[in-house]
């Protein structure tokens, strides 16, 4: 029952954000979500607890502005890449170490360093990401880890653990 309420909530909250707020979108918003969290109930394996409309609340205020941020340097880093081919470049894989253990945290990780213009996650396993990047910067394991990933897995771990 659990996951059928997270499931519902999930693809209301969904519907909201595209169909809008009108009595009759809402209704029928509720009609289709209640069939799609009937169907995939036991498809998705999250369950919803108390803290996610803080933890929601706190992706939106604090997490965004600073994935945005990251995500405009990016683009301005790799535009120069391409705009200046003597610019140097340092192409490699490299292997991302984590703290984050829930795995809806993981993956709001992965997908932030994959849209962040130069690098994509390729795997994961328990203890970080394999990323490739466009220019490696650092010298170990951990500073390598932060200059990927240390702005984004701060603000992740507060929210996610």
């Amino acid at each position: 029952m659990k996951r059928y309420f997270s499931t519902f909530i999930l693809c209301y909250g969904v519907w909201i954000l595209l169909a809008g707020v009108q009595p009759v979108e809402l209704i029928t918003g509720v009609i289709i979500s209640a069939i799609i969290a009937l169907i995939a109930r036991n498809i998705f394996t999250y369950e919803l607890n108390w803290k996610f409309p803080i933890n929601l609340l706190l992706y939106i205020v604090w997490y965004v502005p600073i994935f945005l941020v990251e995500l405009i340097k990016a683009n301005i880093d790799v535009a120069l890449r391409v705009l200046n081919p003597k610019m140097p470049i340092n192409p490699g894989f490299v292997k991302v170490d984590s703290k984050i253990t829930s795995k809806l945290g993981k993956l709001t990780l992965a997908n932030s360093i994959t849209l962040t213009p130069g690098t994509i996650t390729i795997d994961d396993d328990d203890d970080g990401l394999y990323v490739h990047w466009i220019d490696i910067k650092g010298k170990n394991r951990e500073e390598i880890s932060y200059n990927i990933s240390g702005k984004f897995e701060k603000v992740l771990g507060r929210i996610f653990q």
